[in-house]
């Protein structure tokens, strides 16, 4: 039996409120997400083993913890019979870097849960959330595919005025500590709502994450990242995604991507850098 072939896109947060803290300590947010065309690569196949094989390899494949997304999904998944006990093995490409807040382990776990789940009628949308939230919290809007608004009540919606951006990604030789991000956030923002009826002009100006003052106050550097993509030409405007450590640029051809990328690799020789778009 031959592999299928998978495609788990990095995700981006073009902005991400923080909007309070909630009683059990996690927080109500709201942002605005795309998928870049930056992809894991995601190969399964039935085998008739007693036991599911997951391999990791590629660059960013070192120190991924034995109990990780796809572990927890197919134990998730088993638990329910929702593979008629069957074994899988399933290798995965990891091509976006780890602790870089595009998502890689939750989008590789919302692809092969949407993967399964065309083998298996399953009508109840409450089910499907839950095994999501069991595994981790960026695993629902991976399974969605278009730019997605996640509102401040937990629920998500498509974002019908898309742009298309062309950008330069940068990741330091560090990862951010999510936990320690959140848990020392002290401002919070009001909630837009309406993103749907926005301006292009309100969207460069207005769209923020509200964690990066606390990523910058903790790791300087990514002030500095910031400040030399935001001096690029023709950029249009820079941000951390997630709780970082990536910072990426944002224009509106490729050509102005491509020589900001190349800038910035010859200045950040030792860092992750590459260019990719929207999709």
């Amino acid at each position: 039996m031959s592999f299928k072939i998978l495609k788990s896109h990095a995700k981006i947060n073009l902005h991400l409120g923080i909007l309070k803290r909630l009683k059990n300590n996690l927080h109500k947010i709201e942002s605005v997400v795309y998928f870049i065309d930056l992809h894991d690569k995601i190969y399964v196949k039935r085998i008739y083993n007693k036991d599911h094989q997951i391999k990791f390899y590629g660059k960013f494949s070192q120190n991924i913890n034995k109990t990780n997304t796809i572990t927890k999904l197919l134990k998730i998944l088993d638990k329910k019979k929702f593979l008629n006990n069957r074994k899988y093995l399933i290798k995965i490409n990891k091509r976006i870097p780890q602790k870089s807040g595009m998502g890689g382990g939750s989008i590789n776990a919302a692809v092969l849960l949407k993967y399964f789940l065309k083998f298996r009628k399953v009508n109840d949308k409450r089910e499907i959330q839950k095994i999501c939230s069991e595994i981790g919290s960026d695993v629902a809007l991976g399974m969605k595919k278009n730019p997605l608004i996640l509102k401040s009540d937990g629920s998500i919606t498509r974002l019908r005025k898309r742009k298309k951006f062309y950008l330069t990604l940068i990741k330091p030789n560090f990862g951010c500590s999510t936990s320690f991000i959140y848990r020392n956030v002290k401002k919070y923002s009001k909630p837009f709502g309406k993103f749907n009826k926005m301006s292009k002009k309100f969207i460069f100006k207005k769209f923020k994450n509200d964690l990066e003052e606390v990523a910058f106050k903790k790791y300087p550097k990514l002030n500095q990242i910031k400040e030399d993509l935001l001096n690029l030409p023709n950029i249009k405007f820079a941000r951390m995604t997630g709780s970082g450590s990536s910072i990426i640029g944002y224009f509106s051809n490729e050509i102005d991507a491509y020589r900001g990328t190349k800038i910035l690799k010859k200045k950040y020789k030792i860092y992750w850098c590459i260019s990719s778009k929207t999709i």
